[in-house]
């Protein structure tokens, strides 16, 4: 009961389970503690910290940001923000328009390609009205195709249309810079950290972004290998930096959990009070 899962997503973004229900499987999972840290919204924050404080489950308000430096999508995880801040709100709001244009260009290219998803599929798929605070992003593209019968899994759905170079995929319009995000997150009163750097396959990202002014980066996830996870993690020591860690949870679709289940990647629970001291 001393580990936390720091990345979880929620209906607020592209996971499957309301807030309250990881925060409930997180205390399912034995867990001390839990982040909500969905794609450019804190719409699912509230949720979770009301269920966090019914169940005496740590929640840790978060946010994923996304940002590109130097053509490569990079990740910026926040924690401890004001999550009521107009500023930080506005920022993230206008984040979200950049990922409905992305969406509607991927949409467009699936057309052409004689697979006419539309926005109404993907918001039923999502499980709600066209809320602007919540995000809809590529994995339930993925899920509409894999409902059409075009593909057999999530996985499938990347690999032939919506990763990288692929059929179907469409660069997203010019985003924010890893650095900008870092400000946005500290101007709302939180701490930055670099997320899952072993993803971005430039293992020189890794110090470029915490040396450009990260608090962390987060070293253990579901997707790094122990080598990776241990380089980051001393990479962090160092520097004096933060290091943290989760899961990354989406969810179960077609029977597999996309990234891993939650409470597969923890930290202790006392790194907290360092995030909360760097976002202070």
């Amino acid at each position: 009961m001393n580990q936390a899962d720091l990345h979880t997503h929620t209906t607020a973004s592209d996971g499957l389970h309301r807030p309250s229900e990881n925060v409930r499987m997180a205390k399912e999972a034995g867990l001390a503690g839990i982040a909500i840290t969905d794609h450019d919204t804190v719409a699912g924050v509230e949720e979770a910290l009301r269920e966090g404080e019914r169940l005496g489950i740590v929640v840790v308000p978060g946010v994923e940001i996304s940002t590109a430096y130097e053509g490569t999508e990079i990740h910026v995880l926040g924690y401890y923000m004001n999550i009521q801040d107009p500023l930080f709100l506005a920022r993230l709001a206008d984040q979200r328009k950049v990922r409905d244009s992305r969406n509607e260009g991927i949409l467009n290219r699936l057309g052409e390609l004689g697979i006419p998803v539309t926005m109404e599929e993907l918001r039923e798929i999502a499980g709600r009205d066209d809320n602007p605070d919540e995000t809809i992003g590529r994995p339930h593209i993925a899920d509409a195709l894999v409902k059409r019968g075009v593909v057999g899994s999530i996985q499938e759905a990347f690999d032939r249309y919506l990763a990288k170079g692929r059929a179907a995929y469409v660069d997203p319009p010019p985003r924010i810079t890893p650095m900008e995000a870092y400000d946005w997150i500290r101007e709302a009163g939180g701490a930055a950290i670099v997320a899952h750097p072993g993803l971005y396959r430039k293992e020189e990202l890794a110090e470029i972004l915490l040396d450009g002014g990260a608090d962390g980066v987060e070293a253990y996830h579901s997707d790094h290998s122990p080598e990776q996870a241990e380089r980051y993690r001393q990479l962090a020591i160092a520097r004096g930096k933060i290091v943290t860690g989760g899961s990354d949870f989406h969810g179960a679709r077609k029977g597999g959990v996309y990234h891993g289940p939650i409470g597969n990647r923890t930290v202790d629970i006392s790194v907290l009070e360092r995030l909360k001291a760097a976002a202070r």
